[in-house]
């Protein structure tokens, strides 16, 4: 600065509550140092924007050339230049502007960081221009900003190192109106983060990532460039096309335009751009939202899901952008978490620059949007499933373990969720079925919708508790996925009809003829049974006369609130001391092995063969439902002891 320039110049001080909100920023708000980039050049694009608008009813200020924002890296002395020929700012406007953290207001907002540093308070700093500046200081020691307001003469200096003072005085800004600021860059330290950003190849890496749609063009100037523009030359026209050459954003993204100018080819290489997902999407979502809240969306729902998809560190795919400025590389906020394989961008001008998760977890715009999206992404498969069936069976085949992920977590969906399902059933061996086509197949006198959990089919199938319903021509839904069980802790009916287990609680399938025909079994049997019941009295609870069976000895159930066995056995990997319950065991009074075993008590109750046989039928009942015998030594040898005997 000259010697004029220096007797204008003004130091201020910080306040202490302003060193607490610069650490804040600096070391809290911000995560990853990348975005100072982001931040300086949205301000930039703001500026450019208010430039317009002004110019409306002031068009001679908007005189000097096409907007542009020019990036200029200078490895030799290691500094960043970020320079726009934007609206510009006023001395009073720098004080006010880029001061805002040092106004009088900083205690209150500090104080409410501190107190709610999730709430509207974080948030409504996020995109203010003193808060986005000073993201500044986590790359650089020292920060200059030269800037002009279009329409005046005067430009204005300011400068700090951001340790507690900064300087505003008279500057030289001879381009024009606009914007330049300086960065004295810290040394390169990758290990905590903080990269060369004087590396062209870094800048270029930055801006694509988050700045490729800004508006205006984001040039980045080669140092030969910028050599030729400093000594006053005039570009040639050559020159000026290896300039234009060096715009790095692409300016006008996808999903602002109408989906009639956009090819399919576009479409599926933009997705395979930001999924890197070398297969065609299998559904495409181009929608815009209008009304309390603006957005603009594109949501791709692949082919294939990635291998990832089910593991606990699985993360969404939705970048989140405002005013075509990336905010968020994976927004967990913009779609429920069963909806992670969906791909895709979100855009909204009515979304604060916010920087972190937290906060935006609490901006009601988001909720808004978020909502919305969910809807329109569940038309489009209930759609694909009426109109297009084979089509939904391949999305179901990749994707319907998240979509049964949904039916416990999004009860205000819950029944165009329960639409989307499907499962193997009895009623064909390949051919998946939906809970409104079992219904529509549901005999009159069938009540209930039944199902049975298990491993794999092949376990289900032979499960002995599925005779009756066999005979009586009742379909049963086979649910053999993991997340099965965690779908029937929610999904209690079905258009009216209850959703019932197989395996739990009293089933009696045989009309009010067998009922009464089983209440003089029961009192018949009734010593038998209370007798089997103190001998296994360590892993059951109630030993009684089963409707279920037809052809099979015996059958393990549980009461309607009792853990499946199947759900018993998943909780018991990997866990020491998992819930272990005592079972209900059911006999077929019409089996031959139950009634001679019966015939061997009436002759002698105390005969000793009646609790070792009672141990086999236990035991086989774990083997038919594909659970662990409690004792294999044990089990063995009875088995070869009562062949022996009866051989």
């Amino acid at each position: 600065m000259s010697v004029a320039e220096k007797e204008q110049v003004e130091t201020h001080e910080f306040q202490a509550e302003v060193q607490q909100l610069l650490k804040l920023v600096i070391n809290s708000l911000y995560t990853d140092k990348d975005i100072f980039l982001r931040e300086l050049i949205s301000n930039a694009s703001d500026a450019q924007d208010r430039l317009r608008l002004e110019a409306l009813t002031r068009p001679e200020i908007a005189d000097e050339g096409e907007p542009e924002i020019r990036v200029i890296p200078d490895e030799k002395t290691h500094t960043l230049v970020i320079r726009d020929n934007g609206i510009g700012m006023s001395r009073a406007e720098v004080i006010s502007n880029i001061g805002t953290i040092a106004k009088s207001g900083t205690a209150e907002m500090l104080r409410s960081l501190k107190e709610k540093p999730t709430g509207e308070s974080a948030a409504q700093l996020i995109g203010q221009f003193g808060v986005g500046f000073y993201s500044s200081f986590m790359v650089a020691d020292r920060v200059e900003l030269v800037t002009r307001r279009a329409g005046e003469e005067t430009a204005t200096h300011w400068e700090s190192t951001g340790d507690g003072s900064y300087t505003v005085g008279d500057g030289e800004r001879p381009e024009g109106h606009g914007t330049t600021i300086t960065l004295h860059l810290k040394p390169t330290d990758r290990d905590n983060g903080v990269d060369d950003y004087a590396e062209r190849w870094t800048l270029t890496r930055i801006i694509k990532q988050h700045c490729d749609f800004i508006t205006y063009p984001i040039v980045l100037v080669a140092e030969k460039d910028l050599d030729v523009m400093e000594a006053g030359k005039e570009e040639t026209e050559a020159q000026a096309r290896e300039i234009e050459e060096k715009v790095l954003n692409s300016r006008l993204p996808i999903w602002a335009r109408s989906p009639s100018e956009v090819k399919e080819e576009e479409y599926r290489d933009y997705y395979k751009s930001i999924s890197h997902d070398w297969t065609e999407p299998l559904e495409i979502v181009h929608q815009r939202g209008e009304g309390t809240i603006e957005y603009q969306a594109l949501l791709f729902i692949p082919t294939k899901a990635p291998r990832d998809l089910f593991y606990v560190g699985s993360k969404p795919g939705l970048k989140l952008y405002v005013k075509r400025v990336l905010v968020m590389e994976s927004c967990e906020d913009l779609l429920p978490r069963y909806m992670r394989f969906v791909r895709g961008v979100v855009d909204s001008p009515d979304l604060p620059l916010n920087v972190s998760r937290e906060t935006l977890q609490d901006d009601r715009n988001i909720r808004k949007i978020r909502q919305a999206l969910v809807k329109k992404v569940l038309s489009v498969l209930v759609a694909m499933q009426e109109g297009n069936p084979e089509r939904y069976k391949e999305f179901w085949g990749q994707f319907g373990r998240a979509i049964k992920e949904g039916v416990g977590q999004d009860y205000e969906q819950r029944e165009t969720l329960h639409k989307l399902l499907m499962f193997e059933s009895s009623n064909d061996p390949e051919a998946l079925t939906t809970l409104q086509q079992y219904v529509d197949r549901m005999p009159e006198e069938q009540q209930a919708i039944y199902y049975l959990t298990g491993p794999s089919r092949s376990v289900i199938e032979n499960n002995p508790s599925l005779e009756m319903f066999r005979d009586k021509g009742f379909e049963v839904l086979y649910l053999s996925d993991p997340v099965d069980e965690l779908v029937t802790q929610s999904l209690w009916d079905f258009n009216g009809k209850k959703l019932k287990s197989v395996l739990k609680g009293v089933v009696d399938l045989g009309g009010e003829e067998k009922k009464e025909e089983k209440t003089g079994e029961e009192e018949a049997f009734k010593p038998f049974l209370e007798a089997l019941e103190k001998k296994l009295e360590t892993w059951v609870k109630v030993v009684r006369l089963s409707g279920r069976l037809s052809r099979s000895p015996v059958v393990l159930v549980g009461a309607e609130h009792d853990y499946s066995p199947h759900l018993e056995r998943m909780l018991a990997t990997g866990i020491n001391d998992a819930p272990k319950q005592r079972r209900i065991m059911e006999l077929n009074p019409g089996n031959e092995v139950v009634q001679k075993l019966k015939a061997r008590f009436d002759a002698n109750p105390e005969d000793p063969a009646i609790g070792e046989y009672a141990e086999v039928l236990f035991g086989w009942g774990l083997i038919a439902e594909g659970s662990p015998i409690h004792d294999p030594v044990r089990f063995n040898q009875l088995v070869a002891d009562l062949m022996a005997k009866g051989l």
